[in-house]
């Protein structure tokens, strides 16, 4: 019997593909979470994350930078792909796939560039409001692989200012794991790696001896990328 793989493909059920993305943020002290309001929630506190439709001539990655901007106005972010969720009762309206990606952005750098044609709010990563369908695993996922990918690679570096304090370094990683680290043992094992670059600027307004600035060396992270396994984050350095 001669199989007509022509037509096993009109035999199959169509489903969509939608794109989500989980947009974390950092405002120097707290890490955030941006959330949206898109006429489609059925209760009033209900809020949604960053969600759209894959178009016939997109790839994944394009759609998700699309549909980001489209929605918040948001050019050129972090974005890397999360994972699909596919439960058959996700979306009760129709069949559809998810495919989430995480980002992660500096708030002060782009909050007042954000649209808020779609009610976009920020909130604390750890007072989130009640969320639409299964966003809720989606963003506890995202959480577990932001902390993985801050412990072994300079990730966390996308959610800093360009140049920035040590003390800054160390309220985003005590924000992103949750923790409490000792302030000396953080700056000897962070310095450690050799990826930080000490600038001659001091950070203004915050004190009057002001603290040195520093920034990532991403070059020399591209030549060495064991150098930021020095330091791995945890409560007891």
């Amino acid at each position: 019997m001669k199989i007509n793989f022509l037509e096993q493909y009109r035999q199959q059920i169509k489903c969509l593909v939608a794109l989500d993305s989980i947009i974390f943020g950092f405002d120097g002290t707290d890490l955030k979470l941006l959330l949206v309001k898109r006429g489609i929630e059925t209760e009033h506190d209900t809020w949604s994350l960053m969600g759209g439709w894959l178009a016939p001539n997109e790839t994944l990655e394009m759609a998700a930078h699309r549909i980001v901007f489209e929605l918040i106005g948001l050019e050129n972010v972090y974005l890397e792909q999360l994972g699909a969720f596919g439960d058959p009762t996700r979306d009760p309206v129709e069949r559809t796939v998810s495919v989430a990606y995480f980002a992660l952005i500096n708030v002060p750098n782009y909050d007042d560039k954000i649209d808020h044609v779609f009610d976009a709010a920020w909130f604390p990563i750890n007072d989130l409001p009640e969320l639409l369908f299964d966003h809720k695993e989606m963003v506890a996922q995202a959480k577990e692989k932001l902390k993985y990918k801050a412990a072994f690679h300079p990730i966390g570096f996308e959610l800093l200012p360009e140049k920035f304090t040590l003390p800054q370094l160390q309220n985003l990683y005590e924000a992103i794991f949750g923790v409490t680290i000792d302030k000396r043992n953080f700056s000897r094992k962070m310095l450690s790696t050799n990826l930080l670059i000490k600038l001659k600027e001091k950070q203004k307004g915050f004190s009057k001896k002001g603290a040195f600035l520093y920034k990532l060396d991403a070059e020399r992270y591209k030549q060495d990328f064991n150098a930021f396994l020095n330091f791995i984050p945890n409560p007891d350095i």
